[in-house]
């Protein structure tokens, strides 16, 4: 059974593995090495073997986070794991109090856009020519989910 697991940066060289594989233009190592800073949190998902399959970066300001990348890697794509992550990631960021979770998504990747709506975010806009391609370049859609907490007291 695979389990959510914060990220530390040990796990830098396992994670750029799984980017390289996941990503048609990924993240260097210091991309990834910068997001373990302060407003930043990182999830992953391991199998029984800890096997990193997949992992989630978060950035967090106050009450508002912008999932800035998740990825799975290709061979275990389609089964229902990256669903388990950002499940995972939204549930953390409950219990922290966050209100909002924003991200930007290819606007041909039509397998994750499936996922966010059906997790329930919504579409707010388009950036333009935001992401590379191998003819040029591509929109983001960009969407958000309302994490409606209760506020403590």
């Amino acid at each position: 059974m695979a389990q959510v697991l914060p990220l530390t940066q040990a796990h830098l060289p396992q994670m750029l593995q799984v980017e390289q594989q996941a990503h048609p233009y990924p993240w260097d190592e210091a991309t990834l090495g910068s997001c373990f800073g302060r407003f930043y949190q990182q999830l992953g998902l391991f199998d029984d073997n800890g096997e990193l399959l997949g992992f989630s970066i978060l950035q967090c300001v106050f009450d508002e986070a912008t999932l800035m990348n998740i990825c799975m890697l290709p061979g275990k794509q389609g089964q229902g794991l990256g669903k388990m992550l950002l499940e995972a990631t939204i549930a953390s960021l409950r219990t922290q109090g966050v209100a909002i979770l924003l991200l930007e998504v290819r606007v041909t990747n039509a397998p994750a856009i499936g996922l966010y709506r059906h997790l329930g975010f919504i579409e707010t806009g388009n950036r333009k020519d935001y992401y590379h391609t191998a003819t040029g370049r591509e929109d983001a859609l960009l969407m958000e989910l309302p994490l409606h907490y209760e506020a403590r007291i």
